[in-house]
Formats: structure tokens, sequence, C-alpha cells
């Protein structure tokens, strides 16, 4: 019979360390069939211009070209994660209106296939192409007046989505205002610059179906996607991911899936690709940049009592998920905050740059950039301590949001803020009041050291009335004791060590040690429905649906139904659509809460940002595994870090200029903090399983607000703008004086 073994909460060692500590996990490039061709991809030569042909003779007369395919090949020429408004090709040919025009560099136009990647490579550069250019729009405040270059006929003045809170009255919340505090910031795109660029192979199985061996982050919708732009039934098309070289939200759209199962359906032979550096950073989207117009209104007292934003996000030439990273943006520029009135309006635009999609915090480091920058201008402003005015403003349970709704039960960032404050050792609390502990200069006149703060929260799962829905299979083997536990969960693991948490939860809700449970996983034909690995919601989810399947398997099994197997759908609580008016709705039915302190030092001769130290603190409900927890705190903080400090992805009309790694610059171990300490609080959620809350992306959503504010700190200076590359700042800090030889 099962014991009272305990795996949750427990350092389990992952179940993958071995075999990528020693090289034998195979990720998608790794694979190789018998037969296999390569494939090489056209990308456009233009940011927008309607095809008005394309010649391929060359092409396919070069040795070992197999087949060239273009926008009339393509069974169902479209897909969309949200909404299919993107041609899979573009060009003449296509069975849908629009096809023939592309909208950005990383259109794709045309596959060529041949017997060797250096064929395919020198035939693709064969492809004649003629284009019609059309008038480019790349700014987003540009792109939604009347009268600008219109992308999409269905997309009046380019606008995607348009979002409205109509909280209060803010007639009398500007006139309880003592204080108005305005301000407008702006955030940029990042690259995921995930180590595994995309690659796959696409074949028929022994079933028939085509099956594409690829890295992503929601089998189940790959598979739909496929299928639909295949003219296939879903159950004709099988998507397994293998070892996955991360992800951050970069792969949850498509962009080698569907041109792979094309490919193998139409040569009827495996096809393989894989993409150069510079083809991943042209070929898939990149996070949202955020222009954000934000007036809050305080009294002398420290409460806030209005909040005006507009957020306008530049969704690039598609949807992607911008629907889904502005509706977030659009709840989180109000922060964690009891605001008794508000009004925001939010919105996604179309224009001719890179397609915008989810990246780690999707709308919500934008949002927390605006809503914290002006709390801490605000605490300045009023002479109060940045704690101190937050923990006046902080929502608790029951308090009303901007959504008209209390956050659900369990609302804890009161306790993050303050026990994470403390934890830090830069605040200090006397007599009930907060008061910040000066930095330690450096001897080194040219450099300032300061310290700064900032919170945030985060939705667990999808938002906003979209369907949620987690399938998990639990099969128990064994005569007189349990010998091995099967676990079927779809959910990817995209490096953040998932997998091993299924396994810890699989034998926690059995009763048996992990080392008797096995995985199967990311593989359609194998597996039910999980969701996205998104929306830090994987464990959440995951893990009911688990503990659901577990836990009834083990009551067949006790009463010897033998082998014990169930099968279990968990569905989390409703959520509810934002009312198109006034924004009222039940947004999320789960949060994750964060504060991050940070200690930085600024050259100001050369503007140079070290991150000194990070304590970041996070109520994750239940640690599955800590140390898991403690590695997804570190990385999040340095890839914050290079989000707020030195990620500028440069752009000019459309085309990205540095679409390289030694040109785009990433954080190294010459950037990352000397400390990064992370603070696990667990106050548990009443919904997840275990009491366990999501938090892959908190440790990102408050770092760059709080860079902020201790270079303000440092320096007397406000900066509004990131990334605070060192050019930025040195002219900003000359502009106020600062650092002038």
């Amino acid at each position: 019979m099962a014991g009272n073994i305990q795996s949750i909460g427990q350092s389990v060692t992952r179940i993958d360390a071995v075999g990528k500590v020693t090289g034998e996990t195979l990720y998608p490039g790794d694979f190789n069939m018998e037969g296999q061709l390569w494939m090489k991809i056209r990308f456009s030569d233009r940011v927008h211009a309607r095809i008005t042909a394309i010649d391929t003779s060359q092409a396919e007369a070069y040795p070992g070209v197999v087949a060239v395919l273009t926008a009339k090949d393509v069974p169902v020429n479209e897909y969309g994660l949200i909404m299919p408004d993107q041609p899979v090709l573009c060009g003449p040919g296509s069975d849908k209106a629009g096809a023939d025009v592309v909208r950005c560099i990383s259109d794709q136009v045309a596959l060529v296939i041949a017997d060797s990647e250096e064929s395919a490579a020198a035939a693709v550069k064969l492809i004649d192409i003629t284009y019609e250019d059309l008038p480019i729009v790349t700014d987003p405040l540009v792109a939604r007046e009347p009268g600008a270059p219109q992308l999409h006929a269905n997309a009046v003045n380019n606008i995607v989505n348009h979002y409205r809170i109509r909280h209060g009255d803010m007639d009398a919340g500007w006139a309880q205002a003592d204080v108005i505090i305005e301000g407008e910031y702006h955030t940029s795109f990042q690259e995921h610059a995930y180590l595994q660029p995309e690659a796959g192979l696409g074949y028929l199985d022994e079933e028939g179906r085509i099956t594409i061996l690829v890295a992503g982050q929601w089998v189940h919708e790959d598979q739909e996607q496929v299928a639909h732009a295949l003219g296939l039934p879903d159950d004709q098309v099988r998507i397994i991911y293998p070892a996955i070289g991360g992800a951050f939200g970069g792969r949850e759209d498509m962009s080698i899936q569907i041109v792979l199962g094309l490919a193998a359906m139409k040569v009827q032979r495996p096809v393989k690709i894989i993409w150069s550096r510079a083809e991943s950073i042209i070929g898939h989207h990149k996070r949202h940049p955020f222009t954000i117009r934000i007036k809050t209104g305080a009294t002398y007292e420290g409460k806030l009592v209005a909040v005006e934003a507009e957020v306008v996000a530049d969704a690039g030439a598609y949807a992607y998920t911008t629907t889904k990273v502005t509706g977030n943006a659009h709840l989180m520029v109000c922060g964690p905050y009891a605001i008794p009135n508000a009004k925001v309006d939010t919105y996604g635009i179309y224009t001719n740059n890179i397609p915008c999609g989810a990246f780690r915090g999707f709308g919500g480091p934008q949002g927390a950039f605006a809503i914290e920058n002006q709390m801490n201008k605000l605490a300045e402003r009023l002479g109060i301590d940045p704690v101190e005015l937050r923990a006046k403003n902080v929502l608790h349970d029951d308090e009303i949001t901007i959504t008209g709704t209390p956050l659900p039960k369990g609302v804890t960032i009161d306790k993050v803020l303050v026990n994470g404050a403390k934890e830090s050792t830069y605040w200090q609390q006397t007599n009930e009041q907060w008061h910040k502990v000066a930095a330690t200069q450096p001897s080194d006149p040219a450099k300032r050291r300061g310290i700064g703060m900032a919170i945030g929260f985060k939705n667990i799962g999808f938002s906003f009335g979209a369907p949620e829905e987690n399938w998990a299979t639990v099969e128990i083997y064994g005569s007189a004791e349990i010998e091995r536990v099967v676990v079927r969960q779809a959910g990817a693991d995209v490096g953040q060590g998932a997998h091993t948490a299924f396994v810890q939860m699989a034998a926690e809700a059995t009763g048996v040690p992990v080392e008797k449970v096995e995985l199967i996983g990311h593989d359609t034909a194998e597996t039910g429905n999980s969701g996205s690995t998104s929306a830090s919601r994987m464990t959440f989810m995951a893990g009911n649906a688990i503990k659901g399947a577990g836990e009834g398997a083990l009551k067949k099994w006790q009463v010897e139904e033998r082998p014990a197997i169930v099968t279990y759908q968990y569905r989390p609580p409703r959520t509810t659509p934002l009312d198109p008016e006034t924004g009222y709705c039940t947004p999320n039915f789960a949060y994750g809460y964060m504060a991050q302190f940070v200690e930085v030092e600024v050259d100001i001769e050369t503007g140079h940002v070290e991150v000194v130290r990070v304590v970041s603190a996070h109520d994750v409900g239940k640690a599955i595994n800590p140390t898991q927890i403690e590695g997804q705190v570190e990385g999040a903080v340095v890839q914050a870090l290079g989000y707020a400090i030195m990620e500028d992805l440069i752009t000019d009309e459309g085309r990205i200029l540095n679409p390289y790694l030694s040109t785009y610059l990433i954080p190294t171990i010459w950037d990352i903090p000397q400390e990064t300490k992370s603070v696990i609080f667990e106050y548990a959620d009443h919904e997840g399983p275990w009491g366990a809350r999501g938090m892959a992306e908190m440790p990102f959503i408050s770092f760059a607000p709080a860079i902020t504010a201790a270079l303000h700190d440092a320096t007397g200076v406000w900066f509004d703008q990131i990334p605070l590359t060192p050019e930025r700042v040195m002219m900003t800090l000359r502009k106020h004086g600062i650092g002038v030889i």
C-alpha cells in the first residue's frame, strides 16, 4: 500500500539534470531521420509591400532542390494564436484576401526544400520576388491617427484592441488630491534570446500523421493551428516537444511549426530546419514597447485618490498575443493598490514593426514601470517613505479593485511588502515608521550608490473569461504494492523544471517516492490538453489536475482496482471579460505578489550602471521545489536586468539593425548582481494545489522601477525610459548638470 512519503517542499534533483549536464539530452535540432531533406525560408525583403509575382524557376533548377513552396501551396493560408490575421506564406495565389501583402520583415514568402542545408540556403536566394511598395508606419501613436497607412482591412485606425476602465468619479478624485504627479514612460522591445534557436523536424509517423518535432509552449494549440492551416482534422497532426532550450513566451506563437508540416505533407519525406541566430531574432516576436501617460493623485496623508492613464502598445504587424499583453498592462498600470477613482484607456496598435507578443510578465513589467515610478515620485513629493506609502495603499482581501471587484481571497501583498522590506536590511521600522538606510558610498568620486524598491502583482492563469483547463492521467501499477506510477501531463517544460514538479506532485498525490513516478508528456498523441506554459499557470493548473488524478487513482488502488487509472480535468474558478465601457469584470482567479529591493552603483562620467545587490521577495503559496524557485528568481532577475539596463533592440523603419548577439547585448556573468537574495514566503493560495501559486514571471515585474528608484537615490535624477544604457544615463545626467567634466 502507499506510504506517507513527503515529496512536496523538497529540493528534489531535476529529472532532466543528468542528461542536460552530460549532453545526452536531445533538442529538436539534434534529431535526424533517414532520407531527410532540409528546408530554408525566404523572408520578406520589404517592410510593407504587395507581392505581384514570384519566380521560383531558378531555385527549382538548382542542384539538389526537391520542391519550392509558395502561398498557392498552403491549403488554408492563415494563422494566429488569438486571431488568424497572418498568412502562413505571403504572396499571390492564396485563398485568403490580403495574403499577397507583406507587412513586416518577419513575413515568410517561400520555402525551399533540398537534399542538403547548403543547397537549400543557396537556392532560396535565387527566388525572384516582385514587390509593389506600400506606405510604412512604425510609430503606434501615428498609426492610430486617421489617414495613417492601414495594415489590416478590419482594424480601423490600426487599432487591434481598446480597453477601458471607468471606476469611481474622476472629478471628485482630482478634487480630493493634494498632490498630483504626471509622467510619460517608455519601454522597449526585448528579444527572448533563448539558447536554442528555432529548429525542428517534420515527417509522417507510423500512422500517417503529419508529425512535427519542435520546441513550443503548448502542444495542443500548435496542433490546432497546424491542422487548420493544412486543412486537416486535428487528429491527423501530431506535435512532439523534445527538450526545449528556453522560451519565456517567445515560443507561444508559430515560427516553423506550420511550414514544417506543410513541407512534410507536400514531399512525403522528413524535412528538417535549423534557424541561425539572425533568423531567430528576425523571425519570432518581441516584447511590446509601450508608451504610457499617467497622472496620479494622493492626499497629504499619502492615500491614493485617483489615477488616469493612457497605455499604448506597439503590436507590430500582427496581433499575436497583443490582446492578452495589453489586458495585463491595463490592470497592472494601477498597481496592487486600492484606488477609488480610475480611468484607463489601453490600446494595441498595428505597425510595420516586427510582431510583438508574450514575454515573461507579458504587460506586467510595462504597467509596473509606470505606476511604481509614480509611487516613488509621490513618496518623494509627500516626504513619505516609499515602503510607508505603499503600505498605506496596497489592496487587502475584499477591497475593490479598479475593475469593480475584489481580488481572489488570499491577498498577501501587504505581508510581502513589509516582511520583504525587513529581509532586505535596506529598510528599518522604528515606532511603526519606515525609513531607508543610506547607501554606503564608494571612494571613487565618479561613482555613486543608491537604493530603491518597487512592488507588483501578476495574474496566474488566463484572464478575462478565456477558457481554462488542464488534463492529467495517473496510472498506478503493481500487485501487492505500488511498483510504479505513470503520469500523463502535456505541460511544457521550457527549462524551468516543470516536469520535476509534476513528478513531485504525482508522488505526493499517490504516496510514493519520486523514483517510482514516470512522466509521459510533450506529445499530443499521448496526453490531454494542458493549456500553455505561460501566465505563471503551469504549476497551479497541472498541479491541480495531477492532484485530482492521483488522489482518484489512489482510491481505486486502495479498493484493489489494479491497475488503477484516472483521468482528471481541472477547471479553475470562472473569470469574466472586461465590460467594454466600464472595465467591470472578475479578471483573474489567482495572483502572485512580489516586492523587490535593489542597490545600484552608477558611474556618473560614463553612465554605466552596476546592480550590486537584489533582494527579491515572493509569496509562492507553497514551494513545491525550493531550489527550483530560487533558480527562477535568480534567472528572472538577470533577464529583468537585461531589460532594464542593456538590451536595446535597434530598429529603423521596421528593420532590425542588430540581429546578432554580438550587437544585441544580454547580461553575462560579468553583469549579474554581486548578490541576489531570494526571499520565499509561503502563504497558501486557497485554490492552488497544496497551496501553491505560480511565480515564474513575478521576479521580472517590478525590477525596472526598483532600478530607476535606486538611480534616483544615487543621483537625484528620475529616469522614465528603459533600457538604461550608458549613453542614455550619461546624457540624462548631463542634462541635469551631473558628471560634466
